[in-house]
C-alpha cells in the first residue's frame, strides 16, 4: 500500500460534512459522526488548551520501513509514517481537503501557466541551513535527472522544459526560475486544473546532499541513516527493522513542539493489543480484524473516519520499458473483458469485508473514493454483485471451457488456463483473505495458485510489482490517493504506478480532459470524471474491492491528535502528553 501526503492533486473537494463537526475544547473529544451501524465515530481526540512540554510517545507501525527517508524517493507507507514527522511541503490541506499555503504562498499568472512561490523566511533545515528557492530548483532538477531512481518524475514532467532536461537536451529546466533566495517561479507545459496539486511539493536539501551523485542518493547514508527535513521532529537514530528515534526540533518554524521525542516503532500485529494496554504504544493504525481486542481497552480511544484508500486486485497486461518510460502491452492472460468481469462476479466482497475487515469497509466499484466530490454515484456503475453462475457463463462465452474434465477451464486454444495470484505478508487474516480470493476463482473453474507458494514480504512484494515479476499474474493491492484522486498517476497508460501496465487511449483522453482548462468548471470536471469511472467500471483493468476506513488507537494521555482521510500525523508539534 502506498500513502502520498500533499503531493497529489484535488481542487474544490466536498467531504461528507458529518465527519468534520466543530471541535470541542478543554480536553473533551470532538468531531463525532454516526457510522452505518448507528454508533459514533470520531476524527479528533481529546483536546487541551494548556499542553505540557516534555515527554515521549511511541507511534506503532506493523511493518518495517524500507528506510528511504526522503519524500522524493520513498514508496512505502511505513517510510511515510516517519517522513510526516520530519518534513513538509509547499502546501498542505485543510479538513475539507482544500489546498492551503504551508511553506510558501503563491500567485498565479493570468494565463494560469506560471506560479510564483514566496517561501516563508526563517524556515530551517534540521542541520541549521535555511530553506531557500535553490533547494526547490535542486529538487526539481534531481527528480528530472535521467539518473534519478525514485518514482516522482510524473510530478515534475508537467513543468516546461523538464522533458528536455531529462533527455539531456538542456542544462536546466527552463520552467524553473529562482528570483531571489525566497522566491521562485514554476511555468507549466499546459494549463491543467491540478497543476499546483500535482507539482512536487517537498524540498530536498541542496547543500546537505552536495557531492552525492543523483544515481547514488537513494542509497546514501544521508537519506537512509541521517535524513534531515524542515518538520517538527528530526531523526536521532535509525535501527533498521526495529525503530526510528525522533527528537524535538527546537527551531521548527511553527514553534517548538511540546513532545521531547517520538519513537516510530515496528510492532508485531499479534502483540499490538497487549502493547497498547501496557502503554508501550501511544498511537497505532488499527486493522479492522484487530478491533475486537483493542475496543475493550480503557486507556485507549479510537478515532475513525472515511479513508482516501481503496483495495483492489491488479491484473497483468504487460511490462514497463523503463528506458523509454512506457508500458508495453504484451501479456494476454486478461485480454478478454469477459474474463475480467467473470473474475469480478466470482468475488463475494460483502462476505470478505465481514470476514476479514470486521465490516469496516464499503464495497466499491470505482477507484475514486467516495470522500471526493469527483466520485461517481454508485447507482451509475455496474455493481458486480456476487454471481458465480454469471461468472461461469461469461467464461464460456469467451471460449474458456473445461475441455479435459478436470474441473478447470482451458483457454480458447485448448491450453491450460492458470492464474498465479500474489498477496503481501502481514497479519494472520491476510492469508485467509488471499485464500478466499483463490478459492472463489477456483470455484468458477479458473485454476488459481498463490504466487511463490506463500505470502510475500511487503518490500519485496513492491519490488516484484515494479519489476513486472512474471509470477504475479494478478496481485492484491491497496492505494492511498492522498488528497487527490487524479487517475493519471495510477491508471494512465504509461504511469509508473500503473502496475498492471493497462493501455487504453480512451481512458487517457478522458483523464486528460478531466484535468484540462475546461475542468476549471467543476460541473465539466465531474461529468468527465464520471465518464472515466464508467469506462473503468466496464473495462475492469483492475478489480475494485472496497473502500477502506481509517481507524487509529490513541492513548488517552496523548492530546490534540486529529485525523483526516489520509493520515493522523497532522500538526504533531501540537501533540502533548499528560504524564
Amino acid at each position: 500500500m502506498m500513502k502520498k501526503k500533499s503531493f497529489l492533486s484535488l481542487v474544490s473537494i466536498l467531504l461528507v460534512l458529518s465527519l468534520f463537526l466543530a471541535a470541542c475544547s478543554g480536553g473533551s473529544s470532538s468531531s463525532s459522526s454516526s457510522n452505518k451501524e448507528g454508533g459514533e465515530t470520531k476524527t479528533e481526540g481529546a483536546k487541551t488548551d494548556k499542553p505540557k512540554d516534555g515527554g515521549t510517545i511511541t507511534y506503532g507501525i506493523d511493518g518495517a520501513p524500507e528506510g528511504v527517508f526522503d519524500y522524493s524517493f520513498y514508496q512505502g507507507e511505513y517510510d511515510a509514517n516517519v517522513l510526516q514527522f520530519i518534513n513538509e511541503g509547499l502546501y498542505d490541506y485543510d479538513k475539507e481537503i482544500k489546498i492551503q499555503p504551508n511553506l510558501a504562498t503563491w500567485k498565479i499568472s493570468d494565463d494560469k501557466l506560471t506560479y510564483t512561490f514566496k517561501l516563508k523566511e526563517g524556515v530551517k533545515w534540521h542541520n541549521g541551513d535555511e530553506l531557500t528557492a535553490d533547494d526547490f530548483k535542486y529538487t526539481y532538477e534531481t527528480i528530472a535527472n535521467k539518473d534519478y531512481t525514485g518514482p516522482r518524475y510524473a510530478n515534475v514532467e508537467i513543468i516546461k522544459g523538464a522533458q528536455e532536461y531529462h533527455d539531456g537536451k538542456a542544462d536546466s529546466i527552463s520552467g524553473v526560475e529562482v528570483v531571489d533566495p525566497h522566491t521562485f517561479k514554476v511555468t507549466f507545459k499546459d494549463v491543467r486544473v491540478n497543476n499546483l496539486d500535482t507539482l512536487w511539493a517537498y524540498p530536498m536539501p541542496k547543500k546537505y546532499y552536495e557531492g552525492i551523485a543523483v544515481k547514488d542518493l537513494q542509497e546514501s547514508k544521508k537519506v537512509r541513516q541521517e535524513p534531515i527535513g524542515v518538520g517538527p521532529f528530526k531523526v536521532k537514530k535509525v535501527v533498521s527493522g526495529e525503530y526510528v528515534e525522533l527528537e524535538r526540533n527546537d527551531d521548527y518554524w511553527q514553534g517548538k513542539p511540546h513532545l521531547d521525542k517520538v519513537i516510530v516503532k515496528v510492532i508485531d500485529p499479534s502483540v499490538a493489543a497487549g502493547a497498547l494496554k501496557k502503554n508501550e504504544i501511544d498511537v497505532l493504525s488499527v486493522r479492522p480484524a484487530d478491533l475486537g481486542q483493542i475496543n475493550k481497552l480503557d486507556n485507549i480511544e479510537l478515532l475513525e473516519g472515511k479513508a482516501s484508500i481503496y483495495s483492489y486486485i491488479g491484473l497483468r497486461f504487460g511490462h514497463r520499458d523503463k528506458d523509454k518510460g512506457i508500458s508495453v502491452d504484451d501479456y494476454d492472460k486478461f485480454k478478454d473483458k469477459k474474463v475480467r468481469q467473470a473474475l469480478m462476479y466470482a468475488l463475494n466482497r460483502p462476505a470478505m469485508i465481514k470476514a476479514f475487515m470486521n465490516d469496516k469497509a464499503t464495497v466499491s466499484n470505482t477507484v475514486i473514493p467516495s470522500v471526493f466530490w469527483l466520485a461517481a454515484d454508485p447507482k451509475d456503475l455496474n455493481q458486480y454483485k456476487y454471481n458465480p453462475e454469471k461468472a461461469e457463463k461469461l467464461l464460456a462465452e469467451a471460449g474458456y471451457k473445461d475441455v479435459n474434465g478436470d474441473g478447470f477451464v482451458e483457454d480458447p486454444n485448448g491450453k491450460p488456463y492458470k492464474i498465479s495470484f500474489g498477496h503481501y505478508a502481514g497479519p494472520a487474516n491476510f492469508e485467509g483473505r488471499a485464500k478466499a480470493i483463490i478459492q472463489a476463482w477456483n470455484d468458477i473453474g479458473v485454476k488459481t495458485e498463490l504466487a511463490s507458494g506463500s505470502l510475500i514480504e511487503f518490500n519485496l512484494y513492491n519490488e516484484m510489482k515494479e519489476n513486472d515479476d512474471k509470477s504475479l499474474d494478478a496481485f492484491f493491492g491497496s492505494w492511498g490517493t492522498g488528497y487527490d484522486p487524479d487517475p493519471s498517476i495510477t491508471w494512465g497508460s504509461n504511469a509508473e504506478w500503473n502496475h498492471g501496465r493497462w493501455i487504453n487511449k480512451k481512458s487517457d483522453q478522458l483523464i486528460k480532459d478531466s484535468l484540462s482548462e475546461k475542468a476549471f468548471d467543476d460541473k465539466y470536471r465531474k461529468d468527465v470524471s464520471v465518464k472515466w469511472q464508467k469506462l473503468f467500471n466496464e473495462e475492469l483493468p483492475a478489480l475494485p474491492l472496497w473502500e477502506n476506513v481509517n481507524i487509529y488507537a490513541v492513548n488517552k494521555r496523548l492530546k490534540n491528535v486529529t485525523m483526516d482521510p489520509d493520515t493522523i500525523i497532522l500538526d504533531s508539534h501540537k501533540w502533548s502528553v499528560t504524564e
